[in-house]
């Protein structure tokens, strides 16, 4: 089975940048989609963006964070990445990459894999 782990999460301030990473190991998906939900403290988990692991298109960004924030992957070292522009006070969550069979999806329970998460909180 898959493993997935998270980093580059911290602390910033309001309009900094992040750049979060995803490694993925184990067994893969041949046809698969990566993604990233966010969990903030009280809410219900969301999906944030999301790719085709094999070519790194078909990406798709919830309404939220289109335009301040970019998802890209390297295949070579199987990482996944979230780049995060002008943050926001509620970007603050735990970020969480996932990994499914077939097309990126925005339903936390399509995705099979989930990583432990990190931590990004944009103070104001």
């Amino acid at each position: 089975q898959a493993q997935l782990a998270e980093s580059g999460g911290g602390l910033v301030q309001t309009g900094d940048s992040l750049r979060l990473s995803c490694s993925i190991s184990g067994r893969t998906f041949t046809s698969s989609a990566m993604a990233w939900f966010r969990q903030a403290p009280g809410k219900q988990r969301e999906f944030v963006a999301g790719l085709r692991w094999w070519n790194g298109g078909d990406t798709r960004y919830a309404d939220s964070v289109r335009g301040r924030f970019t998802v890209s992957r390297d295949s070579d070292k199987k990482t996944m990445y979230l780049q995060m522009n002008s943050l926001k006070p509620e970007d603050t969550a735990v970020y969480y990459c996932v990994h499914r069979a077939g097309a990126p999806t925005t339903g936390s329970s399509d995705y099979k894999y989930w990583g432990q998460g990190t931590q990004v909180t944009v103070s104001s």
